[in-house]
Formats: structure tokens, C-alpha cells, sequence
């Protein structure tokens, strides 16, 4: 069993960055595929971005393309999404999941953290 905590969320104006961070606790993310997810109130869980075990692929959604980037650092158990060019639009619980494929689809990950808002004035 995961679990996983994620930070750095908080309330930005448009074109700022935020890094968030998801740290891993009881197992090491070195064997799980990452990603991101974000939800905004009353929607469906929407994929942000993933990495595979290694680190060497990654994967984004359109909209943040050229913006976001994900990272892991197994050493330090972490997952990051930098940030880039915020946008209103981008405001949103953003969660960080951890599971054996790598794949933009909720289903496929079995551990999730708690959620980091972002708020992005515009």
C-alpha cells in the first residue's frame, strides 16, 4: 500500500507557476507509474499528465501541453508537476495517483492522494 500527499497548491494570478509535489509514504514509487488528475467542482476527474516508471516518458493532456511538466525524483519518493503560464481555467484539486500502467484513464491507478488546490485570479 501507497500513500501519497501532495503539496504546493494556493492561489496565484494568471501567468504565475506553482510546483506540486506528491511524496509517497509505506512503499517507494520506484514500481508505480505516476500521474496528475484535476477536478474541478461538480466535474469529472480530468488527466493532467503521467510518467512512467523510469521517468524517460512522459505524457500530457492538451490544454496544459507547453505548460506543465512532470517529474519524479525516486530518490527523494516524489512526484512534481511544475507549473507554467497559469491560467483561470487551470484552477482545480489537483491529485496525484500512483499505479502499475502507465495510462491517462482514472481506473487505472490504484492510489490517490488527497488533493492540492490551485486558484488562479484572473
Amino acid at each position: 500500500q501507497v500513500q501519497l500527499v501532495e503539496s504546493g497548491g494556493g492561489l496565484v494570478q494568471a501567468g504565475d507557476s506553482l510546483r506540486l509535489s506528491c511524496t509517497a509514504s509505506g512503499r517507494t514509487l520506484s514500481g508505480y507509474a505516476m500521474a496528475w488528475f484535476l477536478q474541478a467542482p461538480g466535474k469529472e476527474r480530468e488527466f493532467v499528465a503521467a510518467i512512467d516508471l523510469s521517468g524517460g516518458r512522459t505524457f500530457y493532456g492538451r490544454s496544459v501541453k507547453g505548460r506543465f511538466s512532470i517529474s519524479r525524483d525516486n530518490a527523494k519518493n516524489t512526484v512534481y508537476l511544475q507549473m507554467n503560464s497559469l491560467r483561470p481555467e487551470d484552477t482545480a484539486v489537483y491529485y496525484c495517483a500512483a499505479g502499475p500502467n502507465y495510462s491517462v484513464v482514472v481506473r487505472q491507478y490504484e492510489h490517490w492522494g488527497q488533493g492540492t488546490q490551485v486558484t488562479v485570479s484572473a
